[in-house]
């Protein structure tokens, strides 16, 4: 039995692991690194991730006297221990926001503002005036005066502001605070105020198409989520707020239903490992998403507006990594934002155990063992129990045999079928077998399985983490493939030290399962097959010492049922005959009675 729940276990995970996309981390492209001297000298960005010389932002279509602004354009650099962000003063926007302490192939810091915005699509903080295009277009194009050529933030709370004014009596200002202090390097609040002789306007924040590019994954079995919107808290229907489950809006999705109104935690973009999103809190606030094509990205991204008050109460904006602990630290509904799937009760601990051990050793590849080996530990009583129920299953094979062999050519309709299986029942209860004790390791380890192979998928921790050796990322496949072919040696050995099945056809499938494991094992990550194998490892130690204490399997000896039909026949019968009483000793009267029953029986033969 436990052999079929390994093979139907094995077929459900691969089913799990078939539809999942084949899109790996982001890129970073190309961005402009500021002068790191204080005050910080911004180096221009590329043309290609400048707005200047966008159409949609062209110098205003209103003709009117600039009173506070600038003459030319120049671009803010923000250098911080975690992250380098730069501004543009035309329009006051963010042009790029890069993570220092994450690369991509090229070893570039991870950029999260897309290289490639097309001169009709906003970059992210553009000021948005609903119902007011002119306006807007007039803001997007406007030079506003920066408060400093430049900001390093050593730790305390450092702002940028931008302020613009015209003869018009249009005013608008924007302020960027920095959240160092507060142990926050990926949160910025932003307040905006836009007004006109005097009378506030209502404004919406863009953000640009979704968080850089996308590349596709050559790991055939590494979850990859493509970019999308995101956002969770309390949506407004009719005019109730009714608390919804995490929402993320594919760019598919879009033409049936692009707006969303309530009171959202956070609401923004995302991809497999990064986050961009607004905190709006318990502020009413409406969204809406739209789907842009890029030239560099095979996928549509996401990009959305969000009208919110933000020109009184700060408006946080996190802008990083989808690091647990992180998104955590920000607001607790962050973390929702990391996808674990529904084994989120198992990964979530998984995950909270390894980076516990990773503060000790320090490397992701052996804190997997400790992992392993510590599961194992936990599962010992289990184990040795399962070994022990496998080998009395071993034991008891020939009389269940043969018990098989008497009602076999039987219709599984046949009422001898009930008699048969209640007989199986009646010989596992004589010896002691329970058949379902054998299954439940395997129903323990294969959840913990397809938990590890989600975390080492999602947790951007293990983005890039080295192992040793040709090992330099676990959540990406072995180049080499020898951790594979490791695996599923170990794999055949476990087999030919485990009590084997009776029935021939589950032997084959047996046989084949380190193949398809191997296989399939090919393009997991590195980190999933390393858990697997150590977990293997583990399995044959307490197979090989369960062997050597207990000693070789006793098997019992049944004849077929025909050969016991002819040994039967082939026994003289022998006839009781009652003695006569006699009144002489006993002994004369035993081979008295013996030799009546000698006569008897010659009599009868003759």
């Amino acid at each position: 039995m436990e052999r079929r729940v390994l093979l139907a276990v094995f077929l459900s995970f691969l089913v799990l692991v078939a539809y999942q996309s084949l899109v790996g981390p982001p890129p970073a492209p190309e961005s402009p690194v500021a002068d790191a001297e204080a005050p910080v000298s911004p180096t221009p960005p590329t043309a290609a991730r400048s707005p200047t010389a966008a159409p949609a932002v062209a110098s205003p279509v209103i003709a009117v006297e600039v009173a506070v602004g600038e003459t030319t354009v120049r671009d803010i650099a923000v250098e911080g221990a975690s992250v380098r962000a730069v501004f543009t003063n035309r329009g006051a926007k963010l042009v790029s926001w890069e993570l220092l302490d994450y690369t991509d192939d090229a070893g570039s810091p991870v950029e999260l503002v897309p290289a490639d915005v097309a001169p009709d699509q906003a970059w992210p903080f553009t000021l948005n005036i609903p119902g007011d295009a002119e306006t807007t277009a007039h803001l997007d194009g406007a030079l506003f005066q920066a408060s400093t050529s430049g900001l390093r933030l050593t730790g305390d709370e450092a702002s940028l502001t931008f302020e613009y004014a015209d003869s018009s009596g249009l005013r608008a200002e924007k302020v960027f605070t920095f959240l160092s202090t507060a142990g926050q390097p990926y949160v910025v609040d932003f307040t905006a105020t836009v007004t006109r002789n005097g009378n506030a306007l209502p404004v919406s924040v863009q953000w640009g198409p979704a968080l850089g590019g996308v590349r596709a994954d050559t790991s055939m079995l590494v979850f990859q989520q493509l970019p999308a919107g995101v956002l969770y808290g309390r949506e407004l229907e009719g005019e109730q707020y009714q608390e919804t489950d995490i929402l993320r809006p594919q760019p598919g999705d879009l033409a049936e239903r692009s707006r969303y109104e309530g009171q959202f935690s956070f609401v923004g973009v995302d991809n497999h490992y990064f986050l961009a999103a607004a905190l709006p809190g318990e502020r009413p606030s409406h969204v809406d998403f739209r789907a842009i094509s890029t030239a560099a990205d095979e996928h549509d991204l996401v990009a959305f507006d969000l009208s919110v008050d933000v020109g009184t109460d700060p408006l946080p904006v996190f802008l990083g990594p989808k690091d647990f602990d992180v998104l955590g630290a920000v607001d607790p509904d962050l973390v929702r934002a990391i996808d674990f799937g529904f084994l989120s009760v198992l990964v979530v601990p998984l995950h909270r155990t390894l980076k516990w051990i990773y503060g000790f050793l320090g490397n992701y590849g052996w804190s997997i063992i400790a992992l392993t080996a510590l599961i194992n530990i936990v599962i010992f009583p289990l184990r040795h129990k399962s070994v022990t129920s496998m080998r009395k299953m071993q034991e008891v094979q020939p009389e269940m045999k043969a018990i098989q062999d008497r009602y076999a050519g039987l219709k599984a309709t046949d009422p001898a079928k009930q008699k048969m299986n209640k007989e199986v029942m009646e010989l596992y209860g004589k010896h002691g077998v329970n058949p379902v004790s054998g299954c439940l390791p395997m129903l323990l380890t294969m959840p913990i399985l397809i938990a590890f192979y989600r975390l080492l998928s999602m947790a951007v921790e293990l983005r890039g983490a080295p192992f040793m050796g040709w090992i330099t990322d676990l959540s990406v496949q072995d180049p080499l493939y020898v951790t594979p072919v490791l695996m599923g040696a170990s794999m055949v050995l476990q087999q030919r030290l485990t009590p084997s099945a009776a029935d021939p056809m589950q032997q084959k499938v047996m046989m084949l399962m380190p193949v398809m494991f191997t296989v399939m094992f090919l393009w997991a990550p590195s980190g999933l097959v390393i858990y697997w194998f150590t977990s293997n490892l583990f399995g044959i130690s307490q197979q090989v010492i369960t062997n050597r204490l207990a000693g070789p399997p006793r098997t019992r000896q049944v004849r077929p049922a025909a050969e016991r039909q002819t040994r039967q026949a082939a026994t003289p019968e022998v006839v009781d005959v009652d003695p006569v009483p006699d009144s002489g000793n006993d002994s004369r009267s035993s081979r008295g009675s013996r030799k009546r029953s000698g006569r008897g029986s010659r009599r009868g033969r003759r």
